[in-house]
């Protein structure tokens, strides 16, 4: 009983419209922020390296490099301060945590790409 007053109530601050993507995903978090009594929008871009927790509390780390230093941010997927997620490019992978990519420098980084029967048909 008390399993499903949580579910209700965890149901209320899902956010319905989050996009879908995957471990190996480059994706753009558009992220709002304050400052002062402005709020503004924030892009950060990178590949999606973990997915961790469920619910309203599931997070999402996305990893990029600037100016040959790797970058790392966890996110949380249901937070109001994200405006959308675009996938930019979607990537093959054969793990659920893609943490061996902070030891790989340049070419290694890259992933290879996940084919869609859509991708297929565009490009031909």
């Amino acid at each position: 009983m008390s399993q499903q007053i949580l579910a209700h109530v965890e149901a209320a601050s899902l956010n319905p419209n989050v996009d879908q993507f995957e471990i190996g995903d480059t994706v753009d978090v558009h992220n709002r922020i304050l400052e002062g009594n402005k709020e503004r929008i924030q892009i950060f871009n990178g590949v999606v390296i973990a997915r961790s927790g469920s619910g309203s509390r599931e997070t999402f780390t996305v990893r990029r490099i600037v100016a040959g230093e790797g970058v790392e941010r966890k996110f949380p997927l249901h937070s109001p301060k994200i405006a959308k997620i675009d996938v930019k490019r979607s990537g093959v992978t054969r793990r659920a945590k893609l943490y061996y990519l902070r030891d790989r420098v340049g070419k290694a980084v890259r992933l290879r790409e996940r084919r869609t029967d859509n991708a297929a048909k565009a490009s031909s």
